[in-house]
């Protein structure tokens, strides 16, 4: 018999999440430009959505193969999306305009709302206009019916309506004609923001829009400006490969990159000012259909926010938190010399990523290192970590790099780097087809001694990619161990990946398509089962996404036995809370400085307190269709330093959110005097943890 049970749609749980980031841009505790910061987030993820999900959805109604829902569901699931994105786009422009904007003039920062500008700035802005962005525009004219230009997505586009001059424009009887123009806003040879002369101790910011727009007039000479709005449109980014097994995966994939830019319509974007008729007319000129029209403001593309002067500087921003040292690892000066001694963790980005790069570092000249292997799947551009393993093959290590090339936007970076390590005699395993790997997983293979004994081999696996760059801003656990049982679990994984096996038994990893989920699965029921012979039984997980349906069952029904069950979930979370069937779950949902992206799963287990680390979040696509890796924590000393953060995020009372059974984002703010902000106090305990450390 079919269970009752409910689930939020994917999609609309993921616009929850990202209402919450837009939260961020009201919290007046924040310095200005740190709401700034989320406004510009904000647009970016949503930018992302139509590319990806909203153009799967469209690709369902197009009849294309690919997807998981009916034409019907799919119809319904871009309505739903349309209102709830319509409904935030008010907010967004309620809290931009109404909230953040008078927050920059209180600091005498003043951003233009209107293409008019001020006498005492006139001749700068039509002197800026004529040498810095007059050159760089490119009018057409739009005739419905005729051959349509091309609107690239991304970009920020003007439609203009005009009149030309005439003599009857006097003649009362005279009905004028429309004409119409389409002009891209410059982007690469131009700033969004223009910063003006200061005047009587106030700034003065202007959007480059506004600028071409107080100069239309010189641009169009023959005609008279009637109106003038922004648009922009957004196309279908993912890439598709209908048979990734037959003929070259990195020839497929190179195409379909460059053939990204001409995809399918996905959203087209409009000032809600704008009148109908004029509407329909470019809906017209462009076969714009009603399902593709989203309300937005005057200015779009606000992710560009995140470059707005501040002419004031570091005091109207978030004051960064250092990364932290580690004592350990400096008193002992050599990394691999303190692996081989213990397990290290490493919290991003409480503590500095140097350390996994002075790790690769001293692999690459020590000369008892044999062998690196590692998985790629977003490194930074120009990456410190690739240039070490280039390091290392220069110095005669053998050097194994896995490419994923199917990293969604970073296919171009990971060719590129590919090729550059290719360059460099790095042995490059590309994208196994059918699946992801996701994985992130290294290992330092040593060199045996001469009496036959085996050296310490050395194994780094963490929550996140191996990208300084992102380092900085996503909380991640990293492990380096050189636990014999751990190191030979990641040989046989990178043993898959080369195809040098099919199968594997592992003593302590979990491998997603292989033991993740039916270990997963015998841990829920253990929790039940102990619950059932009085025992209790508690289960923590904290990961980004929870999709997948037959897991959120298993979860359903721990909760219906006793079993308590706390969620930490960024991000999506089909798993409906305040039913019958999940009394026992509560959902927190932490957003900040800091983009919470390590995953880490906790079993009561009757007090033994199982405890593992991975990057896979429970979706669909992770758990069956990616090579993922979870890993215990076996120290007593790493478990209750991770427990204890597990607890410190459960006690936010400032950043945090409970979602409830319709998707709201409820503050956990309560009474307590005692305020706990999860990623600061993370930061101190750390701090304080470390600093008892180098005292003993």
């Amino acid at each position: 018999m079919e269970n009752s049970y409910k689930y939020f749609k994917r999609d609309i749980s993921w616009l929850s999440f990202n209402y919450r980031v837009l939260l961020e841009a009201e919290d007046e505790t924040l310095p200005v430009y740190e709401r700034i910061k989320f406004l510009s987030i904000y647009s970016s993820n949503l930018e992302e959505f139509y590319e990806i999900r909203v153009a799967e959805h469209r690709g369902v109604i197009m009849k294309k193969q690919y997807a998981d829902e009916s034409y019907a569901e799919a119809e319904q699931t871009l309505e739903e999306i349309t209102q709830e994105v319509n409904r935030q786009q008010r907010e967004y422009y309620r809290i931009f305009t109404e909230q953040v904007l008078p927050a920059l003039n209180k600091e005498n920062i003043f951003l233009y709302q209107n293409c008019v500008p001020q006498s005492f700035h006139e001749e700068f802005v039509h002197n800026f206009f004529n040498e810095e962005v007059f050159p760089f525009l490119s009018p057409v004219m739009i005739q419905a019916g005729e051959i349509r230009t091309f609107i690239r997505d991304r970009r920020l586009y003007l439609v203009i309506r005009m009149i030309k001059r005439s003599k009857r424009l006097n003649d009362p009887d005279y009905v004028p004609e429309y004409y119409y123009a389409l002009m891209k806003i410059p982007y690469a040879k131009v700033p969004r923001f223009i910063e003006l002369p200061e005047h009587e101790g106030k700034h003065y910011v202007m959007f480059i829009d506004d600028i071409i727009r107080a100069n239309l007039q010189s641009v169009f000479p023959g005609y008279i400006i009637d109106s003038c709005y922004s648009i922009k449109i957004s196309r279908d980014a993912d890439i598709y490969i209908e048979d990734e097994k037959a003929g070259n995966i990195l020839e497929k994939i190179r195409k379909k990159v460059k053939k990204r830019k001409i995809g399918a319509l996905s959203r087209f974007m409009y000032d809600r000012a704008m009148p109908s008729e004029f509407l329909s007319f470019i809906c017209d000129a462009f076969g714009i259909v009603p399902d593709d029209l989203v309300v937005g403001g005057r200015y779009l593309n606000l992710q560009d926010l995140n470059k707005l002067p501040n002419p004031r500087g570091k005091e109207l921003e978030s004051k960064p938190l250092l990364p932290m040292r580690i004592p350990y690892l400096d008193e002992i000066g050599s990394v691999i010399k303190a692996i081989k001694k213990q397990d290290v963790l490493l919290h991003f980005p409480y503590q500095s990523f140097d350390y996994l790069i002075r790790l690769l570092m001293e692999a690459a000249f020590d000369p008892k290192v044999d062998e690196i292997k590692i998985t790629q799947y977003r490194v930074a551009e120009n990456s410190a970590v690739i240039n070490t393993l280039i390091s290392a093959a220069q110095n005669g290590k053998k050097v194994t790099v896995f490419v994923e090339l199917k990293a969604r936007f970073d296919e171009e970076n990971n060719m590129l780097t590919a090729e550059k390590m290719t360059q460099a005699g790095i042995r490059i395993i590309y994208s196994i087809p059918g699946l992801k790997v996701h994985a992130k997983i290294a290992i330092i293979i040593r060199k045996d001694t001469r009496e036959g004994l085996q050296r310490k081999h050395l194994a780094y696996l963490s929550t996140g990619n191996f990208n300084e760059k992102t380092a900085k801003i996503y909380s991640d656990i990293a492990l380096l161990t050189a636990q014999t049982e751990l190191v030979n679990d990641i040989n046989k994984v990178f043993a898959i990946l080369e195809g040098r096996i099919c199968e594997a038994t592992f003593s302590h990893l979990l491998v997603a398509r292989f033991n993740m989920v039916p270990t997963l699965t015998e841990m829920i029921r253990r929790e039940i089962q102990h619950v059932n012979e009085g025992r209790k039984g508690k289960i923590i997980l904290k990961m980004n996404g929870l999709h997948d349906k037959n897991m959120i069952n298993e979860l359903y029904n721990a909760s219906e036995q006793g079993v308590e069950i706390e969620l930490i979930v960024r991000g999506i979370c089909c798993l409906v809370p305040d039913q019958p069937y999940s009394r026992n779950i509560r959902i927190t949902r932490i957003v900040d400085m800091f983009l919470e992206h390590s995953r880490i799963w906790y079993f009561y287990n009757d007090g033994t307190e199982d405890l593992y680390m991975t990057s896979a979040d429970w979706m669909q696509r992770n758990l069956n269709r990616r090579i993922e890796t979870a890993f215990p924590i076996l120290d007593p000393i790493h478990k209750e330093e991770i427990i204890d953060i597990l607890r410190i995020q459960l006690k936010d009372n400032v950043k945090a959110c409970r979602i409830d059974q319709h998707l709201n984002n409820i503050y956990k703010r309560d009474d307590n005097p005692v305020k706990t902000r999860a990623q600061v106090c993370i930061y101190n305990y750390l701090r304080d943890r470390y600093a008892l450390d180098k005292q003993r």
